[in-house]
């Protein structure tokens, strides 16, 4: 048993890109500054913090992909008692893998999970993903040490000016019956599972990477590249995949993020750079066949 997972306790829905309840809360505070980076407390009290890769210039199909769309390293911690569970995906370059990993393991955290997300992009990224329990700032410290060893920009920007992006963000909400919002020039949609994902006795809501993550870059004329992941049971995998092709979507990978969840579920990563409007009803047709919550459904109760 790891060093930060042995002081675990047991404890007993957001969407996943809800906007934030503010800035860090004062009880984050200690977090964020052994961490290097603040972030947002989630409704639910899940502290989140993104960390994208701006340093990185990726290429895939001729589209350089923001970071917000596919290059966003993120942690977040999950309350439990004096304790936390703290779970996230870490973008890495192929050199930075092994140190990465040998610091978090040597700091109690386990790896649950490492592998590529995209296919044909350069520079070539992999996707780690973590998880530990223990003493909050204990955990942020231990990622913070590991994240030295890679080029993960930290520290705090400047606070963004209003965003907006080149898509008919009304038409994707409407056909994904989501309620996405701007990041970095991203529209990033979220649609919660209806369905409880569990890990070590508590559930896991949406901000802890358990939502159908969509994200739209502009390409210009009214197209747009997609990616993101849909987090499945393991009847959804094939008709979800054969949707997806059906469309003209490229599924790209299909693996786990964690280790011990209940019910065990899969994560499937798409592409296409096509018009947004073709691509938004085949996502639409894809996330019919997943146990989503209908925002629409909700808001006529």
């Amino acid at each position: 048993m790891s060093r930060l997972s042995c002081v675990a306790g047991a404890a007993a829905l957001s969407l996943l890109f809800a906007v934030p309840s503010g800035a860090s809360e004062p009880q984050w505070t200690p977090v964020a500054q052994a961490l290097g980076k603040s972030g947002n407390e989630m409704p639910g009290g899940i502290y989140r913090v993104g960390m994208p890769r701006t340093d990185l210039h990726v290429m895939l199909d001729g589209v350089e992909l923001k970071p917000t769309f596919a290059l966003g390293s993120w942690v977040a911690f999950q309350p439990m008692g004096n304790q936390a569970m703290v779970m996230g995906d870490l973008v890495l370059t192929e050199t930075e893998i092994q140190p990465v990993m040998k610091k978090l393991q040597d700091g109690g955290l386990e790896i649950t999970a490492l592998h590529n997300h995209l296919l044909r992009a350069q520079p070539a990224t992999f996707y780690m993903h973590v998880l530990g329990h223990g003493e909050p700032v204990a955990l942020a410290r231990a990622l913070h040490e590991a994240l030295l060893l890679s080029k993960t920009p930290l520290g705090n920007a400047p606070a963004a000016a209003a965003e907006r992006v080149d898509l008919n963000t009304a038409m994707l909400d409407r056909v994904l019956d989501g309620n996405g919002q701007i990041a970095g020039g991203v529209y990033q949609v979220g649609i919660p599972r209806a369905d409880n994902v569990t890990s070590h006795g508590m559930t896991l809501p949406p901000p802890m990477g358990t939502a159908q993550s969509i994200n739209f870059q502009s390409t210009g004329n009214g197209k747009a590249a997609i990616t993101g992941d849909f987090i499945l049971t393991a009847a959804e995998v094939t008709p979800v995949m054969r949707t997806l092709r059906d469309n003209g979507i490229d599924v790209t990978a299909l693996h786990n993020h964690m280790l011990d969840e209940q019910p065990r579920m899969f994560f499937m990563h798409f592409w296409g750079n096509d018009d947004a409007a073709k691509l938004a009803n085949g996502l639409h047709a894809a996330l019919e066949k997943i146990n989503v919550k209908k925002a629409s459904a909700a808001n006529t109760r």
